[in-house]
């Protein structure tokens, strides 16, 4: 044997003791699909570069879908690509992937080579535009009593606002396809009924009907994702909406375009309490055979090192990592001076709620009329 074959022999056995087996082998190109919310689509696009730059022998294909979209799709095999990794909005709804596999399959298996990962969080917000806000709710601070009273009486000449100003408009996504528009409902339900927890709302009751039913016919086809939503609102401004719930992330990273397009920005309000939702990636099984799921467990892994944090931080999410602090990066919507952004919440956040939950809340919205 050869000086140089045997430096090779050794090298690999040192990997390999080292716990490196997982990755792909030099030579043996991967390439591997991700299907994301589109949330993270501006960050993943930067990162995808980086990626490929990084692991030159692993290719990345993007997709991004609704969040609820992307369970539907994959366990319906609606697709016309095959998913190696999936990263939905909320984490919760990998639960429902868990479920749904499990009730298709007779054979016990996980849906997942391993535990799904967090890669980025953010919280639940509205936005509206400054003068429409500040008559909709004259203390400064978001309130769904004040909001379905709005939307009860239609018209902002009823309102105590500008005739001028038309019908009050409310936008939030498909509940049955947009994990944004499940826990905007949720919170909602949780206000109407005084719940203690949005877990503890019988979403049975009338009182809850008649919400659902009043905030479906006042939004108008729903857009499918949260991120396609606020470019509408921004886009059209406020002669088309007044008030939108979307996640905190977008609605510091779309800020500055609100700015341009719009005579004024619109500003950021925080329901108490909100939910965090975490973005979290899985890599899932069918048709993904072990090389690409170690590609794929390698891409999750660097979504998580700080330097990929930082981006996500860039582009108004919180990081899943202490090691990152939100005005520690630079070029950061953190650093903007958005209208009520708070850093450090001065309100009440809790965790999604289980996914029990938000099949009722998507059970009750399919019911309203």
């Amino acid at each position: 044997m050869s000086n140089a074959q045997k430096i090779f022999v050794s090298s690999a056995i040192a990997l390999g003791s080292l716990g490196l087996a997982y990755v792909p082998l030099l030579g043996a190109n991967q390439s591997i699909v991700v299907v994301s919310g589109s949330e993270l689509q501006e960050p993943l696009a930067i990162l995808e570069t980086r990626f490929e730059q990084q692991h030159p022998g692993i290719d990345l294909d993007l997709k991004f879908q609704g969040s609820q979209d992307i369970v539907n799709n994959y366990i319906d095999q609606k697709n016309s690509f095959v998913p190696t990794v999936v990263i939905p909005a909320n984490g919760e709804v990998l639960n429902d992937l868990r479920d749904r596999w499990q009730a298709q399959n007779t054979v016990d298996i996980e849906p997942f080579y391993e535990s799904p990962q967090p890669v980025a969080k953010t919280l639940l917000v509205a936005v509206s535009w400054n003068e429409r806000s500040q008559k909709l709710f004259p203390s400064g601070e978001f309130d769904w009593a004040q909001l379905e009273d709005a939307l009860n009486k239609g018209n902002w000449s009823d309102i105590g606002g500008d005739a001028s100003w038309g019908s009050f408009d409310f936008v939030t996504t498909d509940p049955t396809r947009s994990n944004s528009g499940q826990l905007a409902l949720g919170l909602w339900a949780q206000a109407e009924t005084n719940s203690r927890s949005i877990e503890q709302v019988n979403f049975s009751s009338a009182d809850v009907q008649t919400l659902f039913g009043l905030v479906k016919r006042s939004v108008y086809q729903p857009p499918r994702s949260t991120d396609v939503l606020l470019q509408e609102f921004i886009a059209r401004g406020s002669s088309d909406a007044d008030i939108a719930m979307v996640y905190e992330s977008i609605a510091l990273y779309r800020w500055s375009q609100s700015q341009v397009n719009q005579t004024e920005p619109y500003q950021v309000l925080y329901p108490s309490p909100t939910v965090e939702t975490v973005s979290t990636a899985a890599i899932v099984r069918r048709d993904v055979s072990r090389n690409q799921a170690n590609a794929g467990r390698i891409f999750v892994e660097f979504l998580t090192e700080p330097e990929q944090q930082s981006v996500f931080v860039q582009y108004g999410f919180r990081p899943v990592t202490s090691e990152i602090a939100l005005d520690s990066v630079s070029d950061s919507p953190w650093s903007e001076s958005i209208p009520g952004v708070q850093m450090a919440p001065t309100f009440d956040v809790v965790k999604a709620p289980e996914r029990a939950v938000t099949e009722e809340v998507i059970r009750q919205w399919q019911r309203a009329n």
